[in-house]
């Protein structure tokens, strides 16, 4: 059992590049905190090149690739801390990462998880994709961020920069209370990669907690590292979790139009990907769909156990579809939204 206040756990697969280039900024500037590495089974030499070059490191071995969901829900059995930074290895940390966002925690007890700015590490002038300043949620599910919808990333120009409330933290670089993470049953190992964050937010939003980001708090993020964009399995992924988190956590009846509305939708994207030259990516759909509905019966006895308070109120929920205010409307900064209505927890 590893002891530590604030442990910061690198779940790494194959990863020994990431680790060369970024580990040196998070040894440099995490003083305070250990730094743990578990290794999803990793094939190439990340574990030999770790055991040689940094001893001081603490490592958890992991005996398959469990997928980020269940390598994470597995290591952190091992580990003891109040505060988890669970950070990508494709991650680069900046000087003073880590105090602004303890600090934010510390002074509210409410506030169960936390992300920092998140910037491209290949265009440090941008958002990057993967949390942005924040996370928010549509009314039909569609995720996306504080200064990136779908593929538009927004300039850093400090637009973004204040703390405040929000729907969902990124996991490529999640703070996270360890006994709320613990209470709630960690991540969906249903789902292995993608959207898992989001699941367990939406869940820590039903417990009554607060999730915040702190813009003071500035990392990189390359992006891509375990699924490069435009790969099938990640169009699978994506659109097969979008629909089991749905699912799982919205309330009755919304849950059941929801569905067959995301049924069109997904049906349109499909049509998109295909008229677009990626057939792939539209049967990565189909498959996604045809996973819901045959697991649809062992989920929806897992649903039961997280049906929440029909009067309970979500913060930061778009009550409009993005997909119309993007792809229509054309508006592609989250600035564009602001006249929009957000949900407020009541």
């Amino acid at each position: 059992m590893i002891d530590s206040r604030v442990a910061i756990v690198i779940l790494n697969w194959n990863g020994r590049d990431f680790l060369e280039r970024f580990l040196p900024s998070v040894i440099t500037h995490s003083a305070n905190a250990e730094i743990i590495i578990a290794d999803n089974h990793s094939s190439d030499d990340s574990v030999a090149y770790l055991k040689n070059n940094y001893p001081q490191i603490k490592l958890i071995l992991l005996e398959e690739n469990y997928g980020f969901t269940g390598g994470y829900n597995k290591a952190l059995k091992e580990v003891k801390a109040d505060i988890y930074v669970l950070l990508n290895s494709d991650v680069e940390v900046t000087p003073g990462w880590l105090d602004p966002v303890i600090n934010l925690m510390n002074g509210d007890d409410k506030i169960a998880a936390c992300q920092p700015k998140i910037r491209s590490y290949q265009d440090q002038e941008l958002l990057e994709h993967a949390g942005a300043s924040g996370g928010f949620i549509d009314y039909l599910g569609y995720p996306f961020c504080r200064g990136r919808i779908y593929n538009y990333l927004e300039e850093d120009r400090g637009q973004y920069d204040d703390a405040r409330e929000i729907f969902w933290a990124t996991g490529a670089c999640m703070f996270i209370r360890s006994d709320i993470f613990h209470l709630l049953g960690g991540f969906d190992d249903d789902f292995f990669a993608h959207m898992e964050e989001i699941d367990l937010c939406w869940r820590i939003h039903r417990a009554g907690y607060k999730i915040m980001v702190e813009p003071k708090s500035v990392v990189n993020h390359v992006g891509g590292g375990t699924l490069p964009k435009h790969n099938p399995r990640k169009t699978y992924y994506n659109f097969r979790n979008n629909l089991m988190m749905i699912h799982k956590n919205q309330i009755a009846p919304h849950v059941w139009w929801i569905l067959i509305v995301r049924l069109f939708l997904d049906g349109l994207a499909g049509i998109k990907f295909l008229l677009e030259g990626h057939a792939a990516d539209c049967m990565a759909v189909l498959k996604a769909h045809f996973y819901f509905y045959k697991h649809f019966s062992r989920r929806e006895k897992l649903r039961k156990q997280f049906i929440p308070d029909k009067n309970q109120k979500l913060p930061c929920v778009y009550q409009k579809n993005i997909v119309l205010a993007y792809y229509v409307l054309g508006k592609k900064k989250f600035s564009d939204l602001q006249q929009d209505k957000f949900s407020e927890k009541q």
